[in-house]
């Protein structure tokens, strides 16, 4: 039996309809985001957004909610067709010849997608690299519009909960491990 891990597999909180992915802001976006349920100024439109299903690369990404910037860390439940969408029109955020037949056809590709995709190396709870990647899901232009407006189902914070975990991390690693969100591998 093969208990390798494939080097690059989503993994998620994720239901029939819906996958959880994480975000963080500043509270003067996260917290009407909350309120309205839905991203409204001062969150921009035409900016790109990242999204990520994995909950341990989010707190590696923002300092488990310390980082200037990103002291509120969001759960969004969105519609697992609108990650469908979002992969289906998506674009490696880089040249892979193992993919594209020349750099020219990946920059011309990477122009026109709204969604890059992008495979960083997975956290463990103290943070540390592990052996295989998640993904990262870069949203612009009409993909950042079916986001706001059509995917989202509930917009959650989670900030103390991350917090909670960051100090078990040091006192109890089994009980840190237990309020982990217990992500599963994402068939789409």
């Amino acid at each position: 039996m093969n208990n390798r891990i494939n080097e690059k597999e989503i993994r998620a909180v994720f239901d029939d309809d819906t996958i959880t992915v994480y975000q963080a802001y500043r509270k003067e976006i996260a917290l009407p985001a909350v309120e309205n349920q839905k991203f409204i100024p001062p969150f921009k439109m035409d900016r790109m957004t990242w999204v990520k299903p994995s909950f341990l690369w989010m707190m590696y990404r923002c300092g488990w909610a310390h980082k200037e910037g990103q002291e509120h860390v969001l759960a969004i439940k969105i519609k697992r067709e609108g990650l469908r969408w979002a992969l289906d029109n998506s674009c490696l955020s880089h040249f892979n010849s193992e993919i594209h037949n020349s750099r020219e056809e990946w920059e011309e590709k990477l122009k026109q997608s709204p969604v890059r995709i992008q495979w960083d190396p997975e956290r463990d709870i103290h943070l540390e690299k592990l052996n295989y990647r998640s993904i990262q899901i870069g949203l612009s232009g009409e993909a950042v519009n079916k986001y706001v407006n059509e995917w989202i189902i509930s917009i959650t914070d989670i900030t103390p909960l991350c917090k909670k975990i960051h100090s078990l991390v040091s006192e109890n690693i089994q009980e840190a491990i237990d309020h982990l969100p217990k992500e599963k591998l994402y068939v789409n």
